[in-house]
């Protein structure tokens, strides 16, 4: 046997242990050395610590929670009484001198007066200001469940991109072994330099990933830190393996519970029955209110000292609602608008949330699907592919084009199952919002 050849031999036997140890790498799972079981119950606890401190810390959240609180104080007001009005004066004071000795009608006057509405206006109003502050609750109950539905998104997106990066290294060391053997190959004169560029496009193209995949994610921290509200200050979370955790997806049950537990349509059916309760108190503008004063007139004695009695007076007056036409009716009119509208838009929420539900839906159990066919049929084929391609092409039997190609479809595949995953997870956040699940 020729040097050349021996030396052929010895470096090629050097490469197969090598990239032996490089595709054992490509053929591990995802989430390599962490059992399914145990990186499920971990991303459930962190992803549930995460959201205890979005519920506690988020300023959006806590901005809607004074919200509601200031609505809640308004409700005793509205159907509170006008301030009583306190008067004190002369009446029938002559211009004379010494007025108060001369003239009879000359007295002292200290008055009360109190505006009393018609019997069922404060009612009303009290039940309009309530019912406006059951909507504004149901608005920081949605917020909550945006919120949380915006960290998930971005939990699992960035735990999409750490899971990338990591497969996109891994496939770039495999490359790496590859364009070793190539070049080994190619000195010994058994393979071409046409194989050593290929290999070397292909880890450009690795690189160039990694790049763009380095670009997005600081894009997704930033995102994740946003909903945290931690500021920019704050310790990054570092999310866990993807996982996938079935749940039952039943589009009429999840319809149902849209529509007794969404809080965006519960803050509507509030607002139906809060101009409702504006139309009733538009119309009770046709009866008048009543304003009610008694005053005290003290006088003084005459000139001779003869005493004068003091004097007590009570009057009522009403308003006369006779500006009908171009100041009642029209808010009516209004008020009924108002109510129409809300009820217009209950409709289109309820046919947008049912439309996003059956298409989320879709989403999860496709992916679902995806996921188990990568995990139990295309995966394990593909690698077993590739490993039967570098056997054969360490003897001479298949090209390194074909090698290459392998790996990479390996590499796609792998990339299309936590994609899959990811999408499966984002699915669920989406449903969860859409049919207004309670955060806790």
């Amino acid at each position: 046997m020729s040097r050349a050849g021996m030396i052929a031999i010895a470096v090629i036997t050097i490469m197969m242990a090598t990239a032996a140890q490089g595709q054992e790498t490509v053929l591990s799972k995802t989430s390599a050395g962490v059992p399914a079981h145990s990186a499920s119950l971990r991303n459930d606890t962190q992803l549930s610590g995460l959201i205890a401190e979005v519920l506690q810390n988020n300023p959006e959240i806590q901005a809607a929670y004074q919200e509601r609180e200031a609505a809640r104080q308004r409700i005793a007001p509205a159907g509170a009484l006008d301030d009583p009005m306190l008067e004190a004066g002369v009446i029938n004071a002559p211009l004379a001198s010494s007025p108060f000795h001369r003239e009879d009608m000359t007295m002292k006057m200290i008055g009360l007066s109190q505006r009393l509405p018609f019997p069922g206006k404060r009612s009303l109003r009290q039940e309009v200001a309530s019912k406006d502050a059951d909507a504004i609750e149901q608005g920081y109950h949605e917020t909550v469940n945006r919120v949380v539905h915006d960290l998930k998104t971005a939990y699992f997106d960035l735990g999409l991109t750490l899971e990338t990066i990591k497969l996109v290294e891994k496939n770039k060391q495999t490359l790496e072994h590859f364009l070793r053997i190539a070049e080994a190959r190619y000195q010994v004169g058994q393979g071409s330099q046409a194989d050593v560029l290929k290999a070397q496009t292909q880890l450009s193209k690795m690189l160039d990933r990694l790049l763009g995949l380095a670009r997005e994610q600081p894009v997704l921290e930033a995102d994740l830190m946003r909903a945290l509200g931690r500021g920019s200050k704050g310790e990054m979370p570092i999310p866990m393996p993807l996982h996938i955790q079935e749940a039952p997806l039943v589009m009429e049950t999840l319809q149902q519970q849209a529509l007794t537990e969404r809080p965006q349509l519960l803050a509507l059916q509030s607002l139906i029955a809060r101009n409702e309760k504006s139309v009733d108190l538009a119309r009770k503008a046709y009866y008048p209110d009543l304003d009610v004063r008694v005053s005290y007139g003290q006088r003084d004695n005459m000139l001779d000292g003869t005493r004068r009695d003091d004097m007590v007076s009570m009057t009522v007056a009403v308003n006369l609602p006779v500006w009908r036409g171009s100041k009642i009716e029209p808010r009516i009119a209004e008020s009924q608008a108002m109510r129409n509208q809300t009820i217009s838009l209950y409709q289109a929420q309820t046919n947008e949330i049912t439309a996003k539900l059956r298409q989320q839906i879709a989403i999860a159990e496709q992916s679902l699907k995806s996921v188990r066919l990568y995990q139990t049929a295309i995966l394990p084929q593909a690698k077993l592919t590739v490993e039967s391609a570098l056997s054969a092409y360490q003897v001479g039997r298949v090209d390194f084009l074909t090698l290459l190609d392998n790996q990479m479809t390996v590499f796609d595949y792998e990339a299309s199952l936590i994609a899959a995953m990811a999408n499966y997870n984002k699915a669920l956040a989406e449903i969860d919002f859409l049919s207004g699940k309670k955060q806790h």
